[in-house]
């Protein structure tokens, strides 16, 4: 059979560009790719990168008052003008896109932007009717934020438009307890937004360290963040020019904009996958094997869309990985433990690789090696501000099973920290490399003495 290309890619974000450009460019593949929206997809349109730079913007009032502390007398941010810092955010954006698109052309990859749906095994269709057939199908559509189903949703907004904002607002609810409802909490409290943050569990970041979680827990209170833990939004409804929030806890009150920051969910729901028998999970994601092949052998899938990690990183490695096993004939599958990530708050970050210390727990014994301390710069400064430092290590091994730092720059030392635990690295190892003085990162290798040493019961005991 003849097909009009080799691989056709739905989604033209990080995992499907990748995928695309590899194919294409290095290997010689005939590729079509179709994005309904803009290239770079979540990450670079509305996610990660614009996010980053709002993070730097809004760190310009912590800076100012830790000069204070070093001297600086005259040391002040003046006023935040939300225009200008938008207009030099679009460009950034259109930049970015043109560097994808460019990339794309310049690899020989057909582009088509509009949505793309699943006909069969080897052919899509787009929104203009046109079928495109090809040997190899690879979705990577990524995913959306999901709301809860509650009266008056429509009222709110996704944490995509925060990016798209004509004027910030003077009092804002985010909803929700994650990475992203925290950064872009510590985000509108540094330009001057107040700021209210609901989550219906006990700390935020569920799923991190728990020492972690209740470090940045406590952080977003003493930065201002009116964080309301243990309750949800139970109803929304207009209220003059203002937004009225009832929660589950029968308190009501008043804001300019409500942002559901509750998760996001695979963007599967429309493709015509019914079309090809590709299994699903539970939740939507597509079910796929460890070379990312989905139960239909033509049709892979990498990304958000597979629900597997959801960072950007990990969607380039595995189309990537995709684009060298099948149109290169060198067969590589990625590993998805020891992913390092971060969270980027204000004034300190958290970084996390390999097992949290629960995890690590319910795993067997573990020696968990953690300080806490004022770092230098900002105790001279007059923050009381606490960093942490944690791994822990398998007693039997020696082998570091997972490092989490809360800190300034902790995804900077994540990212470090990440290269020796994948590759197995072992405690003593970490202690035999010289620390760099005076850096907070040297305490990484010089703590000796476990501060806690779990053993599991065995059976009967």
């Amino acid at each position: 059979m003849t097909f009009d290309y080799d691989l056709f890619v739905i989604g033209g974000g990080s995992g499907g560009v990748r995928a695309a450009r590899i194919a294409s460019g290095e290997y010689g593949a005939r590729v079509g790719l179709a994005e309904e929206s803009r290239l770079g997809g979540t990450c670079v349109i509305r996610g990660c990168v614009p996010k980053k730079l709002m993070v730097f913007a809004s760190n310009a009032p912590l800076m100012a008052e830790e000069m204070r502390g070093y001297g600086w007398t005259q040391a002040d941010t003046g006023h935040f003008s939300w225009d200008i810092f938008r207009e030099k955010l679009d460009a950034e954006l259109n930049r970015l896109e043109q560097v994808y698109k460019s990339g794309q052309e310049k690899a020989g990859v057909d582009l088509y932007f509009q949505r793309a749906t699943l006909v069969d095994h080897h052919t899509v269709e787009l929104a203009d009717g046109t079928r495109k057939t090809a040997k190899y199908i690879l979705i990577a559509a990524g995913g959306r934020p999901s709301v809860p189903d509650i009266p008056g949703k429509e009222l709110g907004l996704i944490s995509d438009q925060i990016f798209l904002l004509d004027k910030l607002p003077r009092r804002i609810l985010l909803i929700g307890g994650g990475f992203i409802a925290c950064e872009f909490a510590t985000i509108m409290n540094g330009m001057g937004v107040e700021t209210v943050l609901a989550y219906r569990g006990d700390a935020v970041l569920r799923g991190f360290d728990r020492q972690a979680r209740d470090m940045a827990s406590q952080q977003l209170t003493d930065m201002g963040v009116d964080l309301r833990l243990g309750v949800s939004p139970a109803k929304l409804e207009k209220d003059g020019d203002r937004i009225a929030v009832t929660f589950d806890d029968g308190v009501t009150d008043h804001f300019d904009a409500v942002f559901f920051a509750t998760g996001r969910a695979p963007y599967t729901k429309g493709l015509g996958l019914e079309n090809t028998g590709v299994r699903l999970k539970g939740n939507g994601a597509i079910e796929v094997d460890e070379w990312s092949q989905t139960s239909v052998p033509s049709i892979f899938a990498v990304g958000d869309v597979t629900d597997r990690i959801n960072l950007t990183p990990v969607a380039i490695r595995e189309g990537h990985s995709f684009a060298d096993t099948i149109f290169g004939s060198k067969p590589r599958k990625v590993s998805h433990e020891n992913v390092a990530s971060a969270v980027y708050m204000r004034p300190h970050e958290l970084g996390s690789v390999g097992l949290t210390e629960e995890q690590a727990k319910e795993r067997g014994d573990v020696d968990v090696y953690a300080t806490v301390f004022r770092p230098m710069r900002s105790m001279f400064a007059g923050s009381d501000a606490r960093m942490m430092m944690k791994l822990l290590v398998d007693p039997d091994t020696d082998k570091v099973l997972g490092c989490h730092i809360f800190g300034p720059e902790a995804g900077e030392m994540i990212q470090l920290a990440a290269i020796p635990i994948t590759m197995g690295a072992t405690k003593a190892q970490f202690d035999a490399t010289m620390a760099v003085h005076p850096t907070a990162a040297e305490e990484l290798v010089t703590m000796r003495q476990p501060t806690l040493r779990y053993r599991k019961p065995k059976d009967g005991e």
